[in-house]
């Protein structure tokens, strides 16, 4: 099956296809807030990279968050309309999940802390002992209090937007930080591709829901006032 893959969780706007034999093409651009105006032409240079139209399009994976607000509710429509469209279902794909399978497609071996940066001086955190097993789901949470819970385990390693922007925070407690930022489309569509073929079905895009933990901003300044 071709799986069409869609990241907008951070300011990251990724694109990747995949087939049987794995990713076969993938771009990203620094959305800058401009998820919408960058997706559709990042759909567009992926499947003419790679030489497949778009009903040939068997399934498509989102990612679900946590992660920006309004990046989310962009790669969340676009996946639901593209489903719509083309009378395919939908595969939903945390950002916590995707940057820890990139620590261990790198070859970390060691349990992985997952970071967001969730803005207003709060992230996102979720932890990993494998590429499949979240041993903590995703919470908001204080970066330094994080840390300091996290304190001295040199077994772990740190990863995300939200380790790289509290870097210091993490670092002043022994703990290691990968430079590995935001979630990309490549890890995106793996993950997908096995939960395929460990028998997960797609649903219709109806059913995806954001992972978002927090309202947004604008919701929170308007109730602040």
């Amino acid at each position: 099956m071709i799986l069409l893959g869609i990241e907008t969780a951070a300011e990251l706007v990724g694109v990747a296809l995949s087939d049987a034999e794995g990713p076969r093409a993938g771009v990203w651009v620094r959305g800058e807030r401009r998820h919408a105006e960058a997706l559709a032409p990042a759909i567009a240079h992926v499947l003419d990279q790679a030489g497949v139209s778009l009903p040939d399009v068997g399934a498509v994976a989102v990612d679900v968050g946590p992660g920006l607000f309004t990046g989310l509710r962009v790669g969340i429509a676009t996946a639901q309309g593209l489903a719509q469209g083309l009378g395919i279902g939908v595969l939903a794909v945390t950002s916590v999940s995707v940057l820890a399978r990139e620590a261990y497609d790198a070859g970390w071996e060691g349990p992985v802390a997952a970071v967001v940066d969730a803005r207003r001086g709060e992230v996102f955190c979720a932890r990993f002992d494998g590429p499949t097993h979240e041993t903590h789901p995703p919470a908001r949470t204080d970066p330094a209090a994080l840390a300091a819970e996290l304190h001295g385990d040199t077994t772990l390693l740190v990863v995300g937007t939200g380790a790289h922007r509290y870097g210091g925070v993490f670092a002043a407690e022994g703990l290691h930080v990968a430079d590995i930022r935001e979630p990309s489309p490549r890890a995106l569509v793996t993950i997908a591709a096995d939960k395929l073929a460990a028998g997960e079905t797609p649903v219709p895009g109806a059913q995806v829901r954001p992972v978002y933990l927090r309202e947004a901003d604008a919701r929170i300044n308007w109730v602040q006032r």
